[in-house]
């Protein structure tokens, strides 16, 4: 978590703002409490967005399609004004990295951490499919891993059903995921359907369980959209005892794969055991130490403080206690108080500041949603998440793991100093290389140079055989992690060189640095320094 920016709030209707957890193309995501204690996930629109009426009947849409969904596997909206100024959700807050985090910091997980992951995620595309909704992009950045199981996070892009042949804003014919995790119906643009999140249910376990993308990565979007398409996927290096599951899921006829329920089968993991350890010991220990870390987040002071989300006045509206639960939430035995957060990096956006407000202003709730009582939570499933913190405790304690202190895609708390003329952090500059492919003469060569925010701080030459095409980007957050906009080709031929997505740059713990695509159409990628 980063710490507020002085263009930040500090606070959003009922929510005191603690920091920053990332920022996404939709806006920026703040850790926040409400005055009850609860601890959440806002995520503040860019003011820019706000102003497209094409753009907030999407928002509108993305929250309805939430607050029906529910369930314990999925992140719980709890709060939203979606007519303020600069709309705004609040969510349940998860306690936990993104899965792409995870596979980058420590490698493919076991195959019984992959079969919990496969019956956790399962579980959530039920209570999404029995919503009427397909999520459409399910990959390793909208997926979050919690002491006792996976979170599926982020429809920003889920639409029912009927709006696939009506008016609506997704139709057929339209491509909308991502291009390393898509179905080939999705390709093809052919009618979505739940088999299309199975697919993606395949591509993301099989990259779970051998770090690598089954459809390949480095050779461009449209090479892998081919093969997504038309050829077998490469599961060599997936764990015998998972190939079927796998192999099922991405059958290129949607007919032949198996259901959300199948998969639950598949998986083989009993209900019963839900919520025990389920994690390799030093993963279990990072996120336990996290979650303690969470119970001693302080509010910034109190005083003078900018208010977004007031209340607003008129018919429809209502104003009162914050609801602390949402329609369709799940039974006491899977409470609703299980924490979530929804969070993808991107480039930041920066939320104008409204008039000054004394701290103790009136809560805000949705305009025409009645604020709701919080249903009791379930004893079971808080002892439950207790003892795996204090299992998570134990482990730290006798193994002597180091704990990392970024725990979520939006990078470490705190920043390396700068170099004084500039925002990136000095351990990012100079000249990173990278070789892959079956030739050595495959190389990507970035540089990286002083500058504030705005500016054009990155260059890249990637060179091959038969190509050699230069790039450019700006800096758009200094970060830890540091956060550049789509690139630009300034040299080659526009059939070998094409501009590219938003990308974070996060240096390692062994000193290299990885380079992760916004839309997770390629694998990270990870270079080393070759000259400061």
């Amino acid at each position: 978590m980063d710490e507020l920016r002085a263009g930040d709030p500090q606070r959003i209707g009922a929510y005191r703002l603690l920091g920053r957890l990332g920022a996404g193309g939709m806006g920026v995501v703040y850790l926040a409490r409400s005055d009850r204690g609860r601890t959440v996930a806002v995520k503040l629109v860019r003011q820019e967005l706000a102003e497209q009426d094409e753009f907030r009947g999407r928002f509108r849409q993305e929250v309805q399609a939430a607050r029906r969904v529910g369930g314990a596997w999925t992140a719980p909206v709890l709060d939203a004004d979606t007519e303020a100024a600069i709309p705004w959700v609040a969510t349940g807050y998860i306690p936990g990295p993104s899965l792409r985090t995870v596979i980058g910091e420590h490698g493919p997980l076991p195959e019984h951490a992959v079969r919990v992951l496969a019956a956790g995620l399962a579980h959530a595309l039920q209570d999404i499919h029995a919503a009427g909704l397909v999520h459409r992009d399910l990959k390793p950045s909208n997926v979050l891993i919690t002491l006792d199981g996976p979170r599926v996070i982020d429809f920003g892009i889920a639409r029912a059903l009927e709006t696939l042949t009506d008016g609506g804003l997704t139709r057929t014919g339209a491509m909308v995921g991502s291009p390393g995790f898509m179905a080939p119906e999705q390709v093809r643009g052919e009618r979505i359907t739940p088999a299309c999140d199975v697919f993606c249910l395949g591509t993301l376990l099989a990259y779970a369980a051998s770090g690598a993308m089954p459809f390949g990565s480095g050779s461009g979007v449209h090479a892998t959209m081919f093969r997504i398409a038309e050829e077998p996927p490469d599961l060599a290096k997936v764990p015998a005892g998972l190939q079927g599951l796998v192999t099922a899921c991405l059958s290129k006829d949607p007919a032949q794969r198996p259901t959300a329920g199948g998969v639950l089968e598949f998986a083989g993991v009993p209900a019963h055991t839900y919520g025990e350890p389920w994690l390799p010991g030093g993963l279990m220990a990072q996120l336990g130490r996290h979650a303690m870390r969470l119970l001693e987040a302080e509010s910034p002071e109190t005083g003078e403080i900018p208010v977004v989300g007031e209340p607003a006045t008129g018919p429809g509206t209502h104003a009162g206690t914050a609801p602390e639960t949402y329609p369709g939430a799940p039974p006491a035995t899977m409470s609703a108080t299980t924490p979530a957060h929804a969070t993808t990096p991107a480039a930041p956006a920066q939320a104008t500041p409204p008039a000054t407000h004394r701290a103790t202003s009136p809560r805000a709730s949705t305009p025409g949603i009645p604020a709701a009582t919080a249903p009791k939570a379930s004893g079971r499933r808080k002892g439950a998440t207790a003892l795996l913190v204090a299992v998570a405790l134990a482990v730290t304690t006798l193994a002597g793991v180091s704990i990392y202190s970024r725990m979520n895609d939006s990078g470490a708390s705190g920043s390396p100093s700068s170099d004084g003329r500039g925002a990136v952090p000095k351990k990012y500059l100079g000249t990173w290389e990278a070789r892959f492919g079956s030739s050595s003469t495959d190389v990507r060569r970035i540089t990286l140079r002083q500058g504030p925010v705005g500016d054009q701080v990155f260059t890249m030459t990637a060179q091959g055989a038969s190509y050699h095409c230069e790039f450019t980007a700006t800096l758009t957050s200094a970060g830890p992690p540091v956060e550049l906009g789509r690139s630009k080709v300034t040299r080659g031929k526009a059939a070998s060189c094409k501009p590219g997505p938003a990308t974070t740059l996060e240096l390692t713990s062994g000193g290299a640095l990885r380079r992760m695509f916004s839309d997770d159409s390629a694998a990270p990628l990870t270079y080393r320094k070759v000259q400061r």
